[in-house]
């Protein structure tokens, strides 16, 4: 098995420099303590590529990306750049991205770490253990179909139209992702769209019913209208292990998941195409500009989206296994960045978590020698 592989890093804007500094110390002690080879290609996106190529992102860095094995990703986005054309805005290098590589398939986890769930908006015996994976289909559905628009009906009327459409192989592409990261978990995918009231809706019910009984029988399936399971996310979360949707419902159900959790700076992300092509990994909090450059965010997020893309496209499960452990040691021994702080523990900044994650790295590899 391979431990030789090729990175494109995309820092981006506002605090993905600093967070992704820290991702870098992760690389150097893999590659130190683990035997792990990593040929990183440095990169821009967002207004840091708008500031030096014109454009969010380049033809240039797009080639990088395809020739590597994984993407990281920090930050797109900040004011400097809210009077830019729409088409050159900063997040417009995002989507071209997720365009380009074809990357239909969003990974979301909501992953409550003992340490933190105190900090859920929910009571902590609702919430604590607790672990969902949203699988959310990223290129189609109402986003991307057509007709859309905004069209003058005369006398002072407008019209808005946005179209919701997805075809059957859009559907099992996504409901197989699903599947099979449940084979991975606890075995079990609820499906969810709004087949009560939208043809769409049948359509991905009839599909991935269809797609269960064709190539995964073994998998415990169910079906859930999205605004029950919005509901369900707040009476009773553990319930779901996989949670597959569409574009949509996946945008609003992923963001109430990681409200569970306490933090958006807790919160990695997979973007996945075809198998064998680079998969996007990027923390799901955004620049957050007000923090920019003061040492203060949170770094964990794009540490932990680094693990996913060793677990999910450079089949290094073990080395994923390793940060994850010691991400959670981190947190029991009470050190936290602002955004997770709490009576009793340590405050530290973003250089000093990163730090703080190597440490218990090491401590990990002396008890197991």
């Amino acid at each position: 098995m391979s431990k030789n592989f090729k990175l494109t890093v995309l820092p981006g804007d506002g605090i993905g420099p600093e967070v992704m500094a820290e991702v870098k110390k992760v690389i150097v002690w893999l590659e130190s303590k683990g035997g792990y080879k990593f040929e990183i290609a440095d990169d821009d996106i967002g207004g840091a590529a708008f500031d030096r190529y014109d454009a969010p992102l380049s033809d240039e860095t797009v080639a990088k990306c395809r020739k590597s094995d994984a993407i990281i990703m920090g930050s797109v986005g900040g004011p400097k750049w809210d009077g830019v054309d729409y088409n050159k805005r900063p997040e417009a290098g995002l989507l071209r991205l997720r365009k380009e590589l074809d990357l239909f398939a969003n990974l979301r986890p909501a992953i409550v770490f003992d340490a933190l769930a105190e900090a859920s908006s929910l009571k902590t015996e609702i919430v604590k253990g607790l672990d969902i994976l949203i699988v959310r289909e990223l290129t189609g559905g109402v986003y991307f179909g057509e007709p859309r628009g905004i069209e003058d009906l005369g006398n002072g009327e407008r019209r808005g139209v946005n179209t919701q459409v997805y075809t059957t192989s859009e559907i099992k592409r996504v409901g197989r992702v699903a599947f099979d990261l449940a084979k991975k978990r606890r075995n079990k995918v609820t499906s969810c769209e709004k087949a009560n009231v939208m043809e769409s809706g049948k359509l991905w019910r009839e599909d991935i019913t269809a797609l269960h009984s064709a190539e995964f029988k073994d998998v415990q399936l169910e079906h859930m209208y999205a605004d029950n399971c919005a509901m369900q996310l707040l009476r009773n979360p553990r319930q779901f292990d996989v949670i597959v949707t569409d574009n949509l419902f996946g945008d609003i159900l992923s963001d109430e998941a990681a409200m569970l959790t306490g933090s958006l700076g807790m919160l990695p992300s997979a973007s996945l195409g075809k198998a064998g092509q680079a998969g996007l990994y990027e923390p799901v909090h955004g620049s957050a500009p007000d923090i920019a450059g003061q040492g203060k965010a949170n770094p964990l997020a794009t540490i932990l989206s680094f693990s996913m893309a060793l677990r999910y496209s450079l089949n290094a499960g073990d080395a994923a296994d390793k940060i994850e452990a010691a991400v959670q040691d981190v947190l029991n021994n009470g050190i936290r960045t602002p955004d997770i702080m709490a009576e009793g523990s340590m405050l530290v900044g973003t250089s000093a978590m990163g730090d703080a994650l190597i440490k218990a790295l090491d401590g990990r590899l002396a008890k197991a020698a």
